[in-house]
């Protein structure tokens, strides 16, 4: 690994994990960047996951100890995302690496239109009532999120969001504090299957962990109105480009 790619990945961890405490989303910076850096598209699917997990003991810790949230709350909407994600990594280890780059291209501009869009809109204005006991459509909902985390990380935040808000009630809150708890949840059962398929990149990963958590432990002690139109402008470019580059240059 060249020296400069070590100040890159702290730079890019560390506005993944902001990005990712307050929305989702953050993995579309570090997983193109993985990429560049000449990892194969599954190495970097499975090397980013080193640096998800930390960031998310750092922010599911500052959240509980903010007591944002219990445990309780978000455990049951976790078991079926777990479940999912097992057989979304399952799938991912196993797809050819051609396909996998192209499938991150794609998702890549789904959510660039996704973010012009501004979804956060329409999430905030149709809050729910939270539920005592998860549904079966709720069971189906999370495990289909967790099939898509499993597979991919990028892009789950927003629609664990739209899952929490929409189909469980939450306020965005106590939702971004138990997207924060599902995602840890179910990130070492995926992590696992990509290190047993010798899948993940070590070096790159814990380098890129320093700066997811001090990204997420950033984030979690600010307020959300730190800047969301600025990182919004930011991740557009960055995709856009990540996009371009994976569809048309694989």
């Amino acid at each position: 690994m060249e020296w400069y790619f070590i100040p890159a990945l702290i730079g890019a961890g560390f506005l993944c994990g902001f990005i990712n405490i307050f929305a989702g989303s953050g993995s579309l910076i570090s997983l193109p960047l993985l990429m560049f850096m000449g990892l194969p598209a599954n190495v970097a699917n499975g090397t980013n996951r080193i640096a998800i997990l930390l960031q998310n003991v750092v922010g599911v810790s500052s959240f509980k100890q903010q007591k944002v949230f219990t445990f309780k709350e978000g455990i049951w909407l976790a078991i079926p995302a777990v479940i999912g994600s097992i057989i979304g990594a399952l799938f991912a280890v196993n797809i050819n690496e051609l396909i996998m780059t192209q499938i991150i291209g794609g998702l890549l501009v789904f959510m660039f239109f996704l973010i012009i869009l501004k979804p956060d809109i329409w999430v905030k204005g149709r809050a729910g009532i939270i539920s005592a006991k998860p549904s079966l459509l709720q069971i189906i909902i999370f495990f289909g999120i967790g099939l898509y985390g499993g597979f991919i990380q990028a892009g789950v935040g927003f629609f664990l969001i739209a899952g929490l808000v929409l189909g469980a009630g939450f306020d965005l809150v106590k939702t971004n504090a138990i997207k924060l708890f599902i995602i840890l949840c179910y990130t070492p059962f995926a992590l696992a299957i990509f290190i047993y398929n010798d899948h993940v990149n070590w070096k790159a990963g814990l380098i890129l962990a320093v700066g997811n958590m001090l990204g997420a432990l950033v984030a979690s002690r600010y307020a959300v109105s730190w800047g969301p139109k600025v990182v919004r402008i930011i991740l557009l470019v960055i995709i856009f480009g990540a996009a371009i580059k994976l569809l048309l240059f694989p």
